[in-house]
């Protein structure tokens, strides 16, 4: 039997290395870092009422500066004076003019046909001169009646007179001797008679001359409204041929040529170019704020330009209220109708305001509270809110600069406090 080597083999014990220590050690000291580091955030995240994620969320950090309000929006190139034209009576209508003609202040852009007026027109003249006529006989036959009566009072003066003479010279005669006392009674009957005759002939006189200046007014007045009444209808002769109220172009053209239409049918619109204004819409919300009178800026073509409000309608459609801004100064030349036009509008600007970024929070909370975001948490905390813009909010209270906030996608916390915010 042949004799192995395993009597001669010795086991050889192997020491560590150094540099195996120090890895060994390492890993331990990594191990504490990590477990120090996430057990905060650990007992946060089972804190947390509910748990989001970023990027379901938008956020806003507080900031403090120049808080401006403003309403910026698109605006359209609108006429100040934009005058619709309508026929004045039924007939067929001639058009003058062809749209976008310029056209200047009482020229003729259409006529209408209306043969029943014109006819009225002749006959009303006719009955104006037949009324002149009857004024004039009035004139005339009062003058006779005048003269009449004041040839009977003419004439009973003259009897009293002569029958004051008789009666003198009866008495006299009577006192001499030489005619009975019967001729002196006549004598003063015959101007008793005289007397009463002329004191009705006056009375006729004054009564007759206001019944005759009476007839003659009556006339006059009759004459007078029929002229009246033919200036009328010359008027609405007159106003068959529509006229442009103002300097400016043809717009639109509401009826063909030679077309028959009705009384007060629209016909065509004049716009005066020389007045344009520029028309926005605005929200609800804005328009309460906004002003006659208030600075604005209209930009477009590369080029910007002044302007102020000069209307805000009463009137709210679909949540938005129409505002009107004329330029400040001269109107500028290169524009056109309905061409659109940036517009903002200054409502206020403070120095030295906490301001945030604005977003739905605003409305989901009624500004009564935001949640502000620290280490992944989102904590509900209340605030006030103030004045706000088109992209920014007024921070009254309950936040400071360098806050940040969650502006939208607060509406999946529910009624939450603590918000875990995950990535």
């Amino acid at each position: 039997m042949i004799r192995d080597t395993s009597a001669q083999d010795r086991i050889v014990e192997v020491k560590a290395g150094r540099h195996r220590k120090l890895m060994l050690i390492g890993g331990a000291v990594a191990a504490v870092a990590v477990l120090a580091f996430v057990a905060p955030k650990v007992s946060t995240m089972f804190s947390a009422d509910s748990s989001v994620s970023a990027s379901r969320l938008s956020f806003g950090t507080v900031t403090r500066g120049t808080f401006v309000r403003d309403i910026a929006a698109e605006g359209k190139v609108v006429a100040a004076v934009s005058p619709t034209l309508y026929a004045p009576y039924g007939g067929a209508v001639v058009l003058q003019v062809h749209a976008g003609d310029v056209v200047k202040k009482g020229q003729v852009l259409a006529v209408v046909s209306s043969p029943e007026l014109t006819n009225k027109l002749a006959q009303e003249k006719s009955n104006a001169d037949a009324m002149q006529v009857e004024y004039l006989r009035a004139q005339v036959d009062a003058t006779k009646k005048r003269n009449e009566l004041q040839k009977n009072f003419d004439n009973s003066v003259i009897d009293q007179t002569a029958a004051e003479r008789d009666l003198k010279r009866y008495q006299t005669a009577f006192d001499k001797g030489a005619v009975p006392v019967a001729d002196v009674d006549k004598a003063k009957s015959a101007l008793d008679k005289a007397a009463i005759t002329q004191k009705h002939a006056k009375s006729d006189l004054a009564m007759d001359n206001d019944s005759l200046t009476f007839d003659v007014k009556a006339k006059k007045l009759a004459h007078d409204r029929q002229v009246l009444m033919v200036q009328d209808l010359e008027r609405q002769v007159d106003d068959l041929n529509v006229k442009s109220p103002v300097d400016g172009q043809v717009g639109q053209l509401f009826i063909a040529e030679r077309a028959t239409v009705a009384k007060d049918a629209q016909l065509l619109s004049v716009i005066d170019l020389s007045a344009l204004e520029v028309e926005m819409k605005v929200p609800e919300s804005f328009a309460r704020d906004l002003a006659i009178g208030m600075p604005g800026e209209i930009s477009g073509n590369g080029k910007q330009w002044k302007g102020k409000v000069s209307a805000v309608s009463p009137e709210v459609v679909n949540g938005e209220v129409a505002a009107r801004l004329r330029f400040d100064g001269t109107t500028p030349q290169q524009l056109r109708q309905s061409q659109r036009l940036s517009v903002r509008v200054l409502l206020d600007s403070r120095d030295n305001v906490l301001t945030v970024q604005r977003g739905s929070f605003v409305d989901e909370s009624a500004g009564r509270y935001a949640y502000v975001v620290n280490d992944g948490m989102a904590d509900r905390r209340d605030i006030r809110v103030g004045a706000s813009s088109i992209d920014k909010v007024e921070i009254l209270d309950g936040l400071k600069e360098g806050d940040k906030i969650v502006i939208s996608g607060a509406d999946s916390f529910g009624d939450a406090k603590h918000v875990a915010i995950s990535r």
